[in-house]
């Protein structure tokens, strides 16, 4: 079968994909810009890559009509505190209208719980998006999860942050909120055996682990199998945008996304038991599991796809456009360096492995001040580190930067600037002919943004060099 999937470059999307190609199934994905694609995905015969962007109808055309199924994977809940609801809609009126002029028979929506009397905007938002996705045309399978725990997944690194970094915890009255956990593994075997299976068509079922947990006792357990003793207090009085700032600061989430998750968190994600274990043989792990899992894909180095890659950073989408992937040559201040290597292999694995756990080889405590910086200014610091420790991937986030090109074979790398700036900034390193070269490339958005370059210049003169030499002499 041709599958369509939207969100092909999120969190569930890039686990998916794998799956249905093992499958045997012809994949189109949609990506509102080829650079974030993977490059693997264009040497794939089974996969199709197309532009598209659910806010803009005129692009949904690069879509073929010949689709039978599509899975529904949009989530705008990271690009605005108070705009996702309407993003949200509006993507879902534009697919259903498009995917009803296609072959399409039947579309897979994953949306979260919602059936507690009192919803937040996020939850909402999901469950307006199943009403409006309802069609005569095709046929549509809704799945509602509970909070996903997995490598990666947004719920696992806060959990994980949390618990690793305060041995003693302060935390707001909602962590004594009831919900269900669900493995990722899970997610995956809902949502991929529902295919073309007609008696889901236009039916909803939600999916949740074996047991009911407050986020307290989500904690705690995760403290468990890590073997870290830790304390939680909950106090009574703390104001939802104190506690989205409380997450901000001491985890690697966005504010946006905290703010909205904090929206949710003190609303009871409970699920209405259903036969849908049974009709898709899958019976769910419990929470301990998950974790245990999760962390053999973190020691091994193996983590298929994170919330960060997909996180959306403002409102320009800037890592999304192709506009950016050439770095441009005037009107720019630069900052370029070469030198010989030793050993141009060693070398180019130096490049890949740069940031996160592996720093930034040189001024560790500068890079560390200038992501606090950006934090402090509501920016994304360096919290998102990397996904992977040794590989680097088109579209990953990597610190305060994304990837727009990771090409091992032509022995280079280009990241672009996600901190706040007044102004853009790419990075670039390549091996040619037993040299590297590193380029740092400012493009000034007026005065302030040439205050700005000037200020750093000083810096600038020894972080570079120093990291340029301990990635020429790499053995």
């Amino acid at each position: 079968m041709k599958i369509l999937i939207t969100g092909a470059t999120g969190y569930i999307g890039k686990r998916i994909i794998p799956i249905l190609l093992e499958q045997g199934h012809t994949i189109v994905c949609t990506v509102r810009g080829k650079l974030r694609t993977q490059k693997k995905y264009a040497e794939e015969d089974k996969i199709q890559v197309v532009e598209a962007d659910f806010l803009k109808p005129d692009t949904l055309k690069n879509i073929p009509k010949d689709i039978d199924i599509a899975y529904y994977l949009i989530h705008s809940m990271s690009n605005s505190i108070d705009q996702f609801h309407k993003m949200e809609e509006d993507c879902a009126v534009n697919f259903k209208k498009y995917i009803e002029t296609t072959q399409t028979k039947q579309v897979i929506y994953l949306s979260g719980i919602t059936n507690d009397t009192k919803l937040s905007k996020h939850l909402l938002s999901r469950k307006n998006v199943e009403h409006t996705l309802q069609s005569k045309i095709y046929g549509l399978t809704v799945f509602k999860a509970g909070i996903i725990v997995g490598s990666g997944s947004a719920s696992f690194e806060i959990i994980r942050d949390l618990v690793e970094k305060l041995p003693v915890m302060v935390a707001p009255k909602w962590l004594d909120t009831k919900t269900q956990p669900i493995s990722v593994r899970d997610v995956l075997a809902f949502l991929t055996k529902a295919l073309n299976k007609k008696e889901l068509f236009n039916t909803s079922h939600d999916i949740f682990g074996p047991e009911i947990l407050t986020y307290k006792q989500m904690l705690l357990k995760f403290s468990e199998v890590r073997k870290l003793k830790r304390y939680i207090l909950t106090v009574p009085v703390m104001t939802p945008k104190l506690s989205s700032y409380w997450l901000y600061f001491v985890t690697s989430t966005s504010y946006k996304l905290a703010a909205s998750l904090v929206n949710s968190m003190g609303i009871e994600i409970i699920g209405i038991k259903s036969k849908i274990n049974t009709i898709l043989d899958v019976e769910p792990m419990n929470y301990k599991s998950a974790i245990e899992l999760a962390f053999v894909k973190i020691e091994t180095n193996s983590i298929t796809s994170s919330w960060k890659d997909a996180f959306i950073n403002g409102t320009n989408n800037k890592q999304a456009s192709t506009k950016y992937l050439k770095v441009p040559k005037y009107g720019c201040f630069k900052d370029i360096k070469e030198l010989k290597v030793l050993d141009e292999e060693k070398t180019l694995e130096k490049i890949w492995a740069i940031g996160g756990e592996n720093g930034w080889y040189y001024g560790t405590i500068l890079w560390k001040f200038r992501g606090y910086i950006d934090k402090l200014f509501g920016g994304i610091g360096l919290r998102r580190g990397r996904t992977n420790k040794t590989e680097l991937k088109t579209g990953d986030a990597l610190d305060f930067w994304r990837v727009l090109v990771a090409d091992k074979e032509q022995k280079r790398l280009i990241l672009f600037a996600e901190m706040k700036l007044p102004g853009e900034a790419w990075l670039e390193f390549k091996v040619v002919k037993g040299k590297v070269y590193q380029r740092a490339t400012f493009r000034p958005k007026g005065l302030a943004g040439r205050l700005y370059w000037y200020s750093v210049v000083p810096f600038h003169g020894f972080i570079f060099n120093g990291m340029i030499k301990k990635i020429a002499n790499a053995k």
